[in-house]
């Protein structure tokens, strides 16, 4: 098991993404703070941290939690949209303090698409230099990448695209975007349909899988990735009976995720993959449960692929039990079902 913990060291951010999940607050942490929460997750026995915001590289903390997390022996890891680390001196100092690998968001190989959806001139060209930039300062890149309206139908063009121009990058992550408040609400033309992204997605986990590369994707319900179930982030994490936690600059504050539920709908109480799969993400709010299907295979395939093993019998005992499980947190009401039902899909 791997348990990462999420630090937002700020919200503010020079592009101003369509989608964006995290806009900026007007809060930061303080040095103490940040310390006492690197403390806090070398406690709880935690791998690593991954340093993210807004954009990590704006904040003066920076290079102070890189090395802090240097010294109390976890993986250091950030989230970054590439911008200040197409400073080839920059990054470097930031490797010397201590970073190891980068998550780069790169949102479409497109030039005009990328730029479009960050709202930052020249988003593209710089970000590429940070790519560039990735080998020669000896660390590590994976790419984060939001789907949306606007990349839902060329997931795949970018992961092929990536895979020629930057054959050093071995693993991916996709993220159905949150639809849920802040900016997403002000570019409703940004959220997708879940089937406009299906088979896209599938086409970029089959070359990938194909070329020995390493991908998971978040918020996606597994009937909308069944031949590669096993690469869900929420799966995973169940499988493994993982957590997480998040220090968000914003009312929700410290988050200890044990639990990976989202909404679940009529398909899902004849699912047989309900007790390995979180769901969908937003149910009756933004997306429509109508676009859920059951599965009828046998969940155990899945439970084998995330572990390379079979289950002990107790691990496996534990995960099947959570079939009709639902999210306290999440899982809408039945009149808030029925109202989002009532309403053209």
């Amino acid at each position: 098991m791997a348990n990462l913990g999420y630090l937002q060291l700020t919200r503010n951010c020079l592009q101003r993404c369509r989608f964006c999940s995290n806009p900026p607050t007007g809060v930061d942490l303080s040095e103490l703070e940040m310390r006492e929460l690197i403390d806090g997750l070398v406690d709880m026995g935690y791998d690593g941290v991954i340093l993210t915001g807004g954009e990590p590289t704006l904040s003066p903390l920076l290079m102070p939690a890189l090395r802090y997390a240097t010294e109390r022996g976890l993986y250091n890891r950030m989230i970054t949209n590439g911008q200040r680390l197409a400073d080839r001196e920059f990054f470097q100092e930031c490797v010397d303090a201590g970073l190891q690998h980068i998550h780069v968001s790169l949102h479409s190989y497109r030039r005009e698409v990328h730029d479009w959806i960050t709202r930052y001139p020249r988003a593209w060209e710089t970000l590429v230099q940070c790519l560039d930039n990735v080998p020669k300062v000896g660390i590590t890149a994976d790419i984060n990448t939001v789907i949306c309206a606007y990349n839902a139908d060329h997931l795949h063009e970018t992961v092929m695209w990536l895979c020629d121009r930057f054959p050093f990058i071995r693993h991916f992550v996709w993220n159905n975007m949150d639809p849920d408040g802040n900016r997403a609400e002000e570019n409703p033309d940004c959220i997708p349909l879940h089937y406009e992204f299906q088979v896209s997605l599938e086409l970029a986990m089959e070359y990938l899988h194909r070329t020995g590369r390493s991908f998971r994707a978040e918020r996606v319900p597994l009937c909308f990735m069944r031949r590669f179930a096993w690469a869900s982030t929420e799966t995973r994490k169940i499988v493994k009976e993982e957590e997480r936690c998040i220090r968000f600059l914003d009312g929700k504050g410290f988050v200890h995720q044990l639990e990976f539920l989202h909404g679940k709908g009529s398909a899902c109480d004849a699912c047989r993959w309900d007790p390995v799969c979180a769901g969908m993400f937003s149910m009756a709010r933004t997306f429509d449960e109508r676009e859920l299907s059951p599965v009828f295979e046998d969940p155990l395939p899945v439970i084998r692929a995330v572990l390379g093993r079979d289950p002990e019998p107790e691990l496996a005992s534990r995960i099947l039990a959570r079939a009709g499980r639902r999210s306290a947190s999440e899982q809408p009401g039945d009149e808030q079902r029925a109202l989002a039902r009532s309403r053209e899909l």
